[in-house]
């Protein structure tokens, strides 16, 4: 894919923080296995790896906006144009030494994503689009899945942890879809599951309570591939209120007619 000068700024940006998180990932098992030493560990990664991000995107790009998971907003110059980046997609992953994680950023333009970079350090998967411009893997062109039965689809989401409120909406979700589809997925990574949607490896994802850098790559690479992306609730705002429904379009409604009938 022959990329905008700013994708190829995030891609560069995404391999290099990457490369910094995939070193610190590696001494996660010689770790103590416990929250206080681990964890703090892991949020001194995710730190280092938001601080190589901004460096590289906030230096090549100084007029721009900033919103980020470890660090404070940045209004910009231009205030039509601001990063979303989560450094590290699938935290709790990386802390127990799971290989299913990412570096997310995306570039938003008047308030719409026109460019984005979901990368997968562990498996070397870079995810990425631009608006009108088609959603890619590496050297491969993505298209989401052909599936049309729902019986036979597998469908991905995020089970709430820690007693969150959202965790009676999620099980009934459970509920009504597992007895109409092939399977349900949690990997934990709102970034992959999107780009996941978008190369046909899972038919529909939906979650809820998520944060703009959560998703906000994914939904272009997603729709770039093919893909609807709507709210969870149809007058929603999709970052503002972090619930989406992501489907291939053959799929798509009778997957949100589950999800939505509560």
């Amino acid at each position: 894919m022959q990329g905008s000068a700013n994708l190829n700024l995030m891609i560069k940006t995404a391999r290099i923080a990457g490369r910094s998180l995939a070193k610190d990932f590696r001494e996660v098992e010689n770790l103590q296995v416990s929250m206080k030493g681990a964890g703090d560990f892991v949020s001194k990664a995710d730190i280092a790896a938001e601080a190589i991000i901004k460096e590289e995107l906030v230096g090549g790009r100084p007029n721009y906006g900033w919103f980020a998971e470890e660090s404070d907003e940045i209004k910009g110059k231009d205030p039509t144009r601001r990063w979303i980046v989560d450094p590290l997609d699938g935290t709790t992953n990386f802390l127990h030494g799971l290989p299913h994680w990412a570096v997310s950023i995306g570039l938003e333009f008047k308030g719409e994503i026109v460019s984005a970079v979901v990368y997968d350090p562990t498996r070397d998967e870079m995810f990425v689009a631009e608006k009108g411009q088609g959603a890619w893997m590496n050297e491969s062109r993505l298209r989401v899945s052909g599936r049309s039965k729902m019986i036979e689809s597998i469908f991905a989401t995020g089970v709430p942890f820690g007693g969150r409120v959202d965790l009676p909406d999620t099980l009934q979700d459970l509920a009504r879809l597992a007895p109409t589809c092939a399977g349900i997925r949690r990997w934990g990574s709102a970034a992959l599951d999107l780009a996941y949607v978008a190369a046909g490896r899972y038919d529909g994802y939906w979650e809820r309570n998520l944060k703009a850098w959560d998703i906000a790559a994914g939904i272009l690479i997603a729709r770039e591939a093919g893909g609807l992306v709507e709210p969870l609730n149809k007058s929603g705002d999709l970052l503002g209120d972090g619930n989406v429904i992501c489907a291939a379009e053959p799929i798509f409604d009778q997957f949100a007619k589950v999800i939505r009938s509560a």
